[in-house]
């Protein structure tokens, strides 16, 4: 048994062609739509898994600047105690330095007392011994 196929006229096989063609073009031209559009869409999930990252990183940015500026304001509260201590240190010098001051000129006065009752004691003695000895 023979199998026989219908004869067809020329434009009938190239209707055929044209539209198998053309059923091919269309499907590529889906198939690149369908490309595009899977790369759009990848695209844009790398982009907003970017923007999610950019976004934790902002808030841990803004996390850490808010706990620096803590800090900073804990450190200059504790600079300005500091400071206010450090007047009173210095205030407290400068009182001592005037109590050491008239002290010294006390002891000062002391010794040249000390040395004029010296030296009268040796007058004395030396007018003694002069009158005891010497007058008689």
């Amino acid at each position: 048994m023979v199998l026989r196929f219908p004869q067809f006229n020329d434009s009938f096989l190239v209707f055929l062609i044209l539209q198998a063609f053309k059923l091919s073009l269309v499907t590529m031209w889906e198939e690149r739509q369908r490309s595009v559009l899977v790369e759009g869409t990848e695209a844009l999930n790398r982009t907003s898994a970017s923007l999610t990252r950019a976004e934790q990183c902002a808030v841990e940015t803004e996390s850490l600047g808010t706990n620096v500026i803590s800090e900073l304001a804990e450190q200059r509260e504790t600079l300005l105690r500091a400071s206010n201590r450090l007047g009173d240190v210095e205030t407290s010098l400068t009182k001592s330095q005037q109590l050491i001051n008239f002290m010294k000129r006390g002891v000062l006065m002391n010794k040249v007392i000390l040395v004029v009752i010296i030296i009268s004691e040796i007058c004395i003695l030396a007018a003694l011994i002069y009158l005891k000895f010497i007058r008689h």
